[in-house]
């Protein structure tokens, strides 16, 4: 029978970038993080429901000119234990910065993907990281509109009362090809076959699913939508036109409420559009990059 949470030994037998990993422990936390490459430290966050993996690509590109600092986050992937501050955006935010503090590490950049820019922007409007710029890839930044606003929420906070709803999603990961067909239904990306089996590793362990779900049950978009207008520092937000997740309405909404921040919009691109295109992706970060006037970071 296969235990709660995803096992190094066996589910990370062959992660990718498995030569940079360490782990960090740091209070109730014991973090997976891969570090690699040399220069100014660029932080990547993750979106809710993947891990390390979701950078095997861009992670390396981006080492050629950052130190990268990827972490998994609390609950997802290899990272074990629940932060003294909850999995709610503010604990995540908190324990990100418990851990940069732990690797006496202070990010020049932070990049987040999906809830991951989330996290990257409750850093820096809680006062726990001063990057130069914030990146959000296919951010999911905006409160669900109209009655999903109740239901979203409300889901996911059933599901984490419920014991048997992580080992019900793990069941149904388990299936021959759901998870490949899975994220290409709700995210619009269509990733390769390797890239589908390390999601499925990790949607098999009723663990990391229920970590997944308890991020959900305790986000709160709102109160963070009402707070993006003080981000006082550039702010790019990178999206697949493709994404069946995140609406591009909603990223440009949400970039209007920021001031400066600017649009790109990557054609033919989901919401994985860095497990797509991870080339064109780094190319993007790092343009945003040098036209923002810091393109000695990235000679």
């Amino acid at each position: 029978m296969l235990s709660d949470r995803p096992d190094w030994e066996t589910d990370g037998r062959d992660w990718p970038n498995r030569a940079q990993s360490r782990f960090v422990d740091v209070g109730r936390v014991r973090f997976h993080v891969q570090v690699m490459g040399q220069g100014p430290v660029l932080l990547l966050i993750h979106g809710t429901g993947a891990a390390t993996h979701s950078w095997r690509e861009v992670a390396p590109m981006l080492a050629e000119h950052f130190t990268v600092i990827a972490p998994d986050l609390p609950g997802h992937g290899f990272t074990t234990g629940r932060p003294a501050g909850g999995m709610s955006m503010q604990g995540m935010a908190c324990a990100m910065g418990d851990l940069l503090r732990a690797l006496a590490v202070e990010p020049a950049y932070i990049v987040g993907h999906s809830a991951g820019a989330a996290i990257a922007a409750r850093m820096v409007l809680d006062g726990i990281a001063a990057p130069q710029m914030v990146i959000g890839l296919n951010p999911a930044l905006m409160p669900f509109p109209g009655i999903a606003a109740k239901i979203f929420p409300t889901l996911a906070k059933l599901l984490f009362v419920n014991p048997f709803a992580p080992h019900i999603f793990a069941r149904i990961a388990a299936g021959e090809g759901e998870v490949g067909r899975f994220l290409t239904r709700s995210t619009g990306s269509h990733i390769d076959a390797a890239g589908a089996a390390f999601y499925g590793r990790l949607f098999r362990r009723a663990g990391h699913c229920a970590g997944a779900i308890t991020m959900m049950a305790e986000w709160n978009l709102d109160a963070l939508y009402q707070d993006l207008p003080r981000l006082a520092l550039p702010v790019v937000l990178i999206h697949g036109a493709a994404d069946a997740a995140v609406p591009l309405s909603g990223v440009e909404q949400v970039a209007s409420c920021i001031p400066g921040a600017t649009v790109e919009v990557l054609a033919g691109l989901g919401h994985l559009a860095h497990e797509e295109n991870a080339a064109l992706v780094v190319r993007s970060i790092i343009e945003a990059i040098s036209v923002r006037g810091l393109a000695d970071a990235v000679a």
